[in-house]
């Protein structure tokens, strides 16, 4: 990160990552039943139980799995958090599950259950990248934009990550990864679209 976007940078905020590690660890902790009622199951959510649909990707199938998508998060707001305000967590939080909500019911109608913030991780991502190729235009904007694409671009040409798929107990949704990160471009750049001239922040 060079000094320039530093200079142009307003403080962001790293409450709402903080706040969602605490709330997926408490999820986490929960009993099995109650984890099962929160993940997202196909047939439950087209017979009514719609909040499946955000608490879905607040569970995880275990501990390991939590783990993998805190560090994510921690590393996301790590790179990100300067650029964004509480606004624009929300709003592209936001965005990037109904991206993923919306690719697993109309794209992925084999997929009967899901959990995890891989998703909506990945929207996050996708989002501050967005912004920095917007906003500065740089070497490290290049290089961490070939390696999100290249990442996305593995994933459905030669499967799962393998340093990290070998470490979960279940199979790796990587679609979840490219609907989210589709959604995480549009939520910022809609609020790229609606920020005032002369404001550098989104």
């Amino acid at each position: 990160m060079n000094l320039e976007r530093l200079k142009h940078a307003r403080p962001g905020t790293w409450t709402p990552p903080l706040a969602l590690a605490l709330l997926m660890t408490a999820l986490q902790s929960l009993p099995a039943d109650a984890l099962h009622a929160l993940r997202y199951d196909r047939d439950a959510i087209l017979s009514g139980q719609a909040w499946r649909l955000v608490t879905g990707h607040l569970v995880h199938a275990d501990f390991a799995h939590l783990a993998w998508n805190v560090a994510g998060l921690a590393l996301v707001a790590w790179l990100f958090a300067r650029e964004f305000r509480l606004r624009d967590w929300v709003v592209i939080l936001a965005a990037s599950t109904a991206a993923v909500d919306l690719g697993f019911l109309l794209l992925e109608p084999q997929l009967a259950r899901y959990v995890g913030f891989s998703g909506l991780l990945h929207g996050l991502a996708a989002a501050g990248v967005f912004v920095w190729l917007v906003r500065y235009r740089d070497g490290a904007t290049a290089i961490v934009a070939a390696f999100l694409a290249a990442k996305l671009a593995w994933e459905h040409v030669m499967g799962p990550m393998p340093f990290t798929s070998q470490t979960l107990a279940l199979p790796t949704i990587f679609e979840a990864h490219t609907y989210g990160a589709l959604g995480g471009v549009l939520g910022a750049a809609w609020l790229e679209w609606r920020r005032r001239p002369g404001d550098p922040s989104l």
